[in-house]
Parts: C-alpha cells; sequence; structure tokens
C-alpha cells in the first residue's frame, strides 16, 4: 500500500525532445525553383505593366487640360487683339 501512496505522488517526469525535420529540399528551396521564379517574375511584370498604364493615362489626361488651356488662352490672345486694334481705329 504504502508504494501505491508514493507512486500517485511521483511528479511526471518532464522530457524534452529535440526533433528535426530534414527533407531533400534544402532551406529556400521553394524560393529558388523555376516554376515559382516564373510566377513570381509574371505577377511582377503584371503589376509594372498596370502601373505604367496608369501612369500614362494621367498623362495622357493632363495633356488634354494643357490643351484645353492653350486652346482657351488662345481665345483670350485674339479677343485682346482684336479689342487693340478696334481700339486703334477709333
Amino acid at each position: 500500500m504504502l508504494a501505491r501512496l508514493t507512486a500517485v505522488r511521483r511528479l511526471p517526469q518532464v522530457v524534452s525532445v529535440s526533433v528535426r525535420h530534414s527533407s531533400s529540399l534544402k532551406e529556400g528551396a521553394t524560393a529558388q525553383s523555376r516554376e515559382f521564379s516564373k510566377k513570381e517574375k509574371a505577377h511582377e511584370d503584371q503589376y509594372v505593366r498596370q502601373h505604367e498604364q496608369e501612369l500614362l493615362k494621367k498623362l495622357r489626361d493632363q495633356i488634354e487640360s494643357k490643351k484645353q488651356e492653350l486652346a482657351n488662352l488662345e481665345k483670350e490672345h485674339q479677343s485682346e487683339l482684336a479689342k487693340a486694334a478696334s481700339s486703334t481705329k477709333d
């Protein structure tokens, strides 16, 4: 009976086990695979193309606004010339 009581009072022992996982692939092998590199490059190329398209659209919009501004300035200039010419005739 005494043996039973001492067996119950024993604290469980903590055992640490070091587990090493290894595979045939070395660390970072996935990032170095050809398929992954191709896919990553394709995503980067797509992002760059999309970004360039957005920049080109902004530039085209700016060009159109500048053309409109230039046309307005030319009209204003022509009206000023017409005023000056009519005032010199009078």
